[in-house]
């Protein structure tokens, strides 16, 4: 079992920045990928980036393709999620998740979950 911890969120207004951290404990050797994820109110759970955590290599959605970047912290078992130039349709609940396969999107791909973090951006 991995268990996964989410911090960093909070309130901010358009056009801000934030960083959302998520520490990985327990198995962590058993999943590459780790990956973020959010859902807004109403809506299905959205797949953000990802990163591998052998290789470092980062890979997006569309809707945040240079705005957001994945990055990782090897020796503290810590994914990160930068946030530029925030929007108010990128208020959600951020999950992160682990993948054993690297390019994974589907949230059924992902086994372990954190318990999520709130983002949310005023106009």
């Amino acid at each position: 079992q991995v268990q996964l911890a989410e911090s960093g969120g909070g309130l901010v207004q358009a056009g801000d920045s934030l960083r959302l951290s998520c520490a990985a404990s327990g198995r962590t050797f058993s999943s590459d990928t780790m990956g973020w994820f959010r859902q807004a109110p109403g809506k299905e759970r959205e797949f953000v980036g990802a990163i591998s955590r052998r290789s470092g290599f980062p890979y997006y959605a569309d809707s945040v393709k240079g705005r957001f970047t994945v990055s990782r912290d090897s020796a503290k078992n810590t994914v990160y999620l930068q946030m530029n130039r925030l929007k108010p349709e990128d208020t959600a609940v951020y999950y992160c998740a682990t993948a054993p396969k690297y390019g994974s999107r589907l949230a059924q791909d992902f086994g372990s979950w954190g318990q999520g973090t709130q983002v949310t951006v005023s106009s």
